[in-house]
Parts: structure tokens; sequence; C-alpha cells
């Protein structure tokens, strides 16, 4: 236990942008007192490596995890020795597995009700309905603490020293000019089982962005670089970038356009203007959050070109 206050085990959810998302709910925890252990997925510790959580890469399989929380669950007792008689760890992700794993390690948790985790949990929720996820991870926070609070403006994502020196570097050796636009054209997996991708994406940065005389900069995340090379070869390519040294980039970016991925939650994250390309995503459950986010949606699903570099060119005036 490398901080002060009483500790609090944390499972965070397995994905860049719900992990941005839990960001104000973290951040309040910390702020009522609490020495915050969180487990996640490796990628989890660089992106919050500016906040200065211990964050324990989450297990491979159910016994790692199980063996994990159990050896958290040792060294917070020895810092607090009444830590068992409290309601001492919260379960983000609505999995079974998850509930599971905290019981078996001997954690009294609190986590919404979900696959009859009730059964698992110290303390289940409700989950709410039709609700952001933000205001979701929020409303867990605020039923740990017994106290209701109003919901944040934005999301403050700190960036690490070392990682805003890496972006520098990164940008040096390939002569980025300042002022430059980021796209961020990747996303994994699907809403509703449609493409979160905007097909149009690739003809947008290779005929629509050039001529607003930016350099245009794209960072490819691990098995993305093949498709950045074919399908974006006019940009700047950054491959290899970790995500705390990403959000660097993001955040001295004049622009960030994105496809609903993690990178445009971190863009807004960091307070970056951003123009949020959205086809199927509901962005009331889903949008990033913040006062520098321009959505953009079309009629019946995805934009047109024209209507997203409007938008682009509306933000760069602001800027």
């Amino acid at each position: 236990m490398h901080a002060p206050g009483r500790p609090l085990i944390v499972r965070l959810r397995n994905w860049v942008g719900d992990v941005t998302l839990s960001l104000p709910t973290l951040q309040r925890l910390q702020a009522a007192g609490y020495a915050l252990q969180l487990i996640g997925k490796g990628w989890a510790r660089d992106l919050l490596a500016g906040h200065g959580w211990p964050v324990h890469t989450l297990g491979k399989t159910h016994r790692e995890r199980v063996g994990q929380l159990r050896d958290l669950r040792r060294a917070a007792l020895a810092v607090e020795p009444g830590f068992d008689g409290r309601l001492n760890a919260v379960a983000f992700p609505y999995s079974f597995s998850s509930a599971l794993e905290m019981r078996l390690a001997g954690l009294r948790a609190i986590g919404y009700r979900h696959e009859a985790r009730s059964l698992l949990l110290a303390r289940s929720v409700a989950r709410p309905a039709a609700r952001h996820e933000l205001a979701i991870y929020w409303q867990l926070g605020s039923a740990f603490l017994g106290q209701a609070a109003p919901l944040p403006d934005e999301v403050r994502l700190r960036l690490a020293p070392e990682h805003i020196d890496q972006a520098d570097q990164r940008r040096q050796q390939q002569r980025v000019r300042p002022g430059y636009v980021v796209i961020c054209p990747f996303a994994g997996g699907t809403f509703e089982k449609l493409d979160k991708n905007w097909p149009e994406f690739a003809e947008f940065a290779a005929r629509d962005l050039p001529p607003l005389g930016r350099d245009i900069v794209v960072c490819p995340g691990p098995g993305e670089e093949e498709i950045a090379a074919r399908d974006f070869p006019g940009c700047i390519t950054l491959p290899g970038v970790g995500l705390g040294a990403y959000a660097a980039l993001l955040r001295d970016a004049a622009l960030v356009i994105s496809n609903d991925t993690g990178p445009g939650h971190m863009a807004a994250a960091v307070g970056t203007p951003l123009v949020s390309v959205l086809g199927p995503t509901d962005p009331a459950r889903w949008g990033a959050w913040g006062p520098g986010v321009h959505i953009v949606r079309g009629d019946p699903l995805w934009p047109t070109r024209a209507t997203v570099l409007d938008a682009a060119r509306e933000q760069l005036r602001t800027r």
C-alpha cells in the first residue's frame, strides 16, 4: 500500500473508454480519503500513470486473479486491521466472474446487480436504465460513499511527465508541426451488432483534410499498423505509442477527429476539441464527455464527409 488513507481495492473495466469515463469516480473516492489499489488490463497502468495510483495488471486465469485479490487484501489488513469489517472493494465490471473472484478472495465488494451477482457482493445496487456510463460509475461511487453529488462537467486525465517527454520526442522525430490534427479511425467491437467504424474515414483523410494545411497524425495500436499504412498513407503515422504518451499527443493537438473509440474519450479527458463521428452508437450512453466534445451523426446512420469537415473547420476556428 503506497498511498495514505483507507485501502480500497477497485476492479476496473476492460476497455479504454470505460476506464476513462470512470476517472471522475476514482478521483472522488480518493478525495474521500481512500487509498486506491486498482486492478485492470496491462495498458491501464500506462493510461493512469499521471494519477499516481498503484495499478495491478489483471491475472490471466481465474486462479491468478483470486490470488492477486487475496494478496491485496492481506496488504490492506496490515495497514488497516479493521479492513474486513466494512465495504472494501468496488467492482466496476458487470460480469459474474468479477464478483465471484472478489468473494473468493474474502473481499466485501459493492457492484451492480447483474447475472445473479447479488449473492456474491456485500452490497448490490440496481443499475439505472438509459443512463450515460459515466453517470452509472458515478452512481456506484455515490452508493459506496452514501452520498449523492452532481455529475462533473468534464473528465480530467492527468499526464505523467515521462509521457509528455515521450510525446515531444515522437513529434520531433517525425517533424510534426504545431497545430496538428489527430485522427482516430480505429474502433473495435460493434454497437448493437453494427460496425462503429465510419466507412468514409479513409477518403475523408485523403481528400478533405489535406486542404486545411495541417499535419494529420494517426497512432495505430497493436494490429492496426497495416490498416494505417493501407488506408491512411498520407498521414504521419506514429506506431507503438503507449496510452500515456498517446494522451500527451492528443492534449497538444489542435483537434481530434475520432470514431467511437477509447482515444476519443482520452482526447476529451485532456481538454482537446473533439469531433466525435458516431453512427450506431448512442451518445446519450456512450458519447465522449466534456465541454469540447462535438458529436456528429447522420440520418439515418453515418454523417457525410462534408458535415464532418464543416465541424472540423468550426472547431479549428475556435482554437
